[in-house]
């Protein structure tokens, strides 16, 4: 892959209070990425991006719910995010404007 694709891989950092709480406890941040992506993508796109070293990734997928609008139900499209964790001396500042 180039290294385009693997930017493309991260598609947006996920902030939220058990993230943040992570990210500040043990430098392990959270990422929304391609559901196509393996961890040694993830892992080159996060040193790629911010000029970080990274200690490990992990992947989960999360499945999409099952809504209701009226009498049809529908399905939201499952998503996968990444765990990446970084080694010790290393930072990314994620800033919300």
């Amino acid at each position: 892959m180039n290294q385009i694709d693997i930017i493309r891989v991260l598609q947006a950092p996920i902030i939220s209070e058990k993230s943040t709480a992570s990210a500040d406890r043990d430098k392990r941040f959270v990422f929304r990425v391609l559901k196509t992506a393996t961890k040694g993508q993830v892992k080159k796109a996060v040193e790629l991006m911010f000029g970080v070293e990274v200690d490990s990734v992990h992947v989960l997928t999360v499945k999409g719910k099952t809504k209701r609008s009226g009498r049809s139900f529908g399905v939201r499209p499952d998503w996968k995010k990444a765990y990446v964790k970084l080694k010790p001396g290393h930072d990314i500042e994620l800033s919300v404007a």
